[in-house]
């Protein structure tokens, strides 16, 4: 803080050296500035190896031009989602068979509406859910702003609010509709944090906090309410947790996740832990299915058993981030720490990926995840550059990067 840094280049070039006329972002030609991916992923390691992952490649701006789905957009011969219960370690399906979900994340809902420029990063239409299903993904994680949600004054009125809901709702009913599970999740949220590995200084949600604020309780009321009348939706309270980079320990920083409150003394905010949020939840009488990350951005649950939330409805389930930079990211490390969760409750990877633009490492943790029955999703269906960060596509077409082929090529093979 109140420090510059000046950065420079060593590099040789020869021949004219004519200005430029014109630029490009992403083939799309750029006039101006335009919006900024979500964060809740570094697209390089950082100093510390469990560091969060989303790609921090720029998404065109023409992509806020894009329709809000109505409901009723699925593809021809689609059938809805199934509604989803945990039964012992899996999830299950109205007649009680095990569904194991196979996805993909879809960035953008998260930072468009609080940056300015609309609802969604891409289409949101037919066309573009039938190119999700070509791919034999059954499943589709949607990240959600905190701020546009509620309608605070930050957000412009007409992306925030009703208005924000609204297409979040059309998009979700879409999505279900067409055979695809939603996963909805609090990607951004609203507390000032600039402690230890602080995203930023804003105390809007406009970056990954260490653990969801005041504002999580109205948020995730109105969320589930919203939603409660549909199993096929599930609820991931909170992208990527990280009071263990606030707490002075890791099992301060457990006590934090759970309890909120005074367990949280390096977070400046009123911090709403897990325990909070699943009876805030359950107050609104829904049942859906619950997902929880635990610490190092979702990627460490060595102690997620020890301190999971009590739900009177037994819908709990581990949600679990990986990527080739993160501490556990060894199959030993997936067998001492991440096999004893699968065994007592479902365990989803709500986020696999790598920064290498290949699948070398991904193709590791599906192998071990398949071995389990476990699901997975990658990130993100977003037609950034791989070679930034883990995007699965460079078309919205369904066109897969290096990286998303082998996503591509392995759902197809299993499924």
């Amino acid at each position: 803080a109140g420090q510059s840094v000046t950065a420079g280049a060593n590099f040789s070039y020869s021949g004219s050296n004519a200005a430029p006329t014109s630029f490009a972002l992403n083939g799309v030609a750029c006039t101006g500035t335009g919006p900024t991916p979500s964060g809740s992923a570094s697209a390089s390691a950082s100093a510390s190896a469990s560091a969060s992952t989303s790609a921090s490649a720029s998404a065109s701006a023409s992509a806020s031009s894009s329709a809000s789905p109505s409901s009723s957009s699925s593809p021809t011969g689609s059938t809805g989602a199934p509604a989803l219960h945990v039964s012992g370690t899996s999830l299950v399906n109205e007649s009680g068979t095990a569904v194991t979900l196979h996805g993909v994340n879809r960035s953008g809902t998260e930072f468009m509406c609080v940056q300015g420029y609309g609802f969604f990063d891409g289409p949101v239409d037919a066309a573009a859910i039938a190119a999700i299903k070509s791919w034999h993904a059954n499943a589709v994680r949607v990240p959600l702003n905190e701020d546009c949600w509620i309608g605070t004054g930050n957000v412009k009125p007409e992306y925030a609010g009703a208005n924000y809901r609204s297409a979040i709702k059309g998009w979700v009913d879409a999505l279900r509709n067409a055979g695809l599970t939603p996963i909805v999740e609090m990607h951004w949220s609203r507390g000032q944090y600039t402690g230890n590995s602080s995203g930023c200084s804003d105390v809007n949600a406009t970056c990954q906090k260490p653990m969801p604020g005041a504002n999580a309780v109205p948020f995730w009321s109105s969320v589930a309410d919203t939603f409660k009348d549909t199993d096929q939706v599930v609820f991931d309270l909170f992208n990527e947790p990280y009071p263990d980079r606030s707490e002075s320990s890791t099992a301060q920083g457990w006590l934090c996740w759970r309890d909120g409150g005074s367990a949280c003394p390096g977070i400046p905010y009123q911090v709403s832990g897990f325990q909070t949020l699943v009876d805030t939840v359950r107050a609104t009488g829904a049942k859906n299915v619950i997902m929880l990350g635990g610490l190092a951005y979702s990627n460490d649950l060595g102690q997620w058993l020890t301190h999971r939330p009590t739900d009177p409805t037994g819908n709990l389930a581990a949600a679990w981030h990986v990527y080739n930079f993160n501490t556990c990211s060894s199959t030993s490390c997936f067998d001492s720490t991440l096999a004893p969760v699968a065994a007592e409750v479902p365990l989803v990877a709500g986020e696999i990926g790598e920064n290498t633009c290949s699948h070398g490492f991904i193709d590791q943790v599906m192998a071990w995840l398949d071995a389990r029955e476990l699901g997975y999703l990658g990130w993100t269906w977003n037609t950034w550059d791989c070679g930034s960060g883990p995007s699965l596509i460079s078309n919205y077409d369904g066109t897969a990067t290096d990286f998303g082929a082998g996503l591509r090529d392995h759902f197809r093979a299993i499924g």
